[in-house]
């Protein structure tokens, strides 16, 4: 039995993975804090939708999808009913193992998960690292549980708020830079779809691009950047804008406000 325990946009979105990967909605618990909320998604998904205490006792793997902000409230609510041998994920940004293991006690193994929104079509990017006493099955089990929605990849847990800023994030960025792109099109003379297709596939065919050719991105770029035309011509003026330090200082501006939230 799998519950998660605060089922919003993340949350909807792993326990919607999980039922797409072949869990049984008999297999999965859910709680929300507003009954119009539990209610939706009994109907949506089918799913019982308990208390945090019920689904914390009844669970073999628990899923912490809250907010950081009410990480500390929850693991109160929860700590006298999680037994030692159950597996805790949790899901939140900036909340490292180590406070989820002070509150809950007892050894309990802890892993920690960064994943970002394309779970929602099985693309999903999560990073994944070990709390003091998860062990390697440990991990196995929290890679079972988020490959069938996307790529895992174990990294050490000092680099989590960094994974937070790039990948947990990032399909923001990419969102943005559309969003900009979209509108240069129709200053141009697009009309707004037609803008937003041509830019949706050139976004789509390059990544797929990036990741199946095992090239670095600079040799993609430059085989698409002629002396003297016009694709130079606009890297120019992303330079003159500094866009790349612009990128540089935002990405690290969420890892430190990731550490800002691990501190309430």
């Amino acid at each position: 039995m799998i519950a998660i325990l605060g089922t919003g946009k993340m949350g909807e979105a792993l326990l919607s993975g999980l039922l797409r990967a072949g869990f049984k909605p008999g297999d999965v618990l859910a709680t929300a804090r507003r009954a119009e909320r539990a209610d939706a998604l009994r109907e949506r998904y089918g799913v019982q939708v308990v208390s945090n205490a019920e689904a914390a006792k009844s669970a073999d793997t628990i899923i912490l999808a809250v907010k950081p902000q009410d990480m500390a409230s929850l693991l109160t609510e929860i700590a006298t009913h999680v037994p030692a041998d159950r597996l805790v994920i949790s899901a939140a940004a900036g909340i490292t193992t180590s406070f989820v293991e002070s509150r809950l006690g007892a050894d309990i193994p802890v892993v920690r998960v960064m994943s970002n929104t394309p779970v929602l079509v099985d693309e999903a990017m999560s990073v994944i690292s070990a709390g003091a006493h998860a062990s390697e099955e440990h991990l196995r089990r929290t890679e079972d549980l988020l490959r069938p929605v996307g790529k895992v990849l174990r990294i050490p847990e000092t680099q989590q708020d960094a994974a937070t800023a790039l990948s947990g994030s990032g399909p923001a960025y990419f969102f943005y830079l559309v969003e900009a792109m979209v509108d240069a099109g129709i200053l141009l003379g697009m009309p707004r779809a037609a803008a937003l297709d041509m830019v949706t596939q050139s976004i789509v065919g390059a990544a797929i691009m990036l990741r199946d050719s095992g090239e670095h991105p600079v040799i993609l770029r430059e085989a698409v950047t002629s002396p003297g035309g016009t694709t130079i011509a606009a890297i120019a003026e992303l330079e003159r804008h500094s866009v790349r330090a612009a990128f540089l200082a935002a990405i690290e501006a969420a890892r430190d406000r990731s550490r800002q939230l691990a501190g309430g």
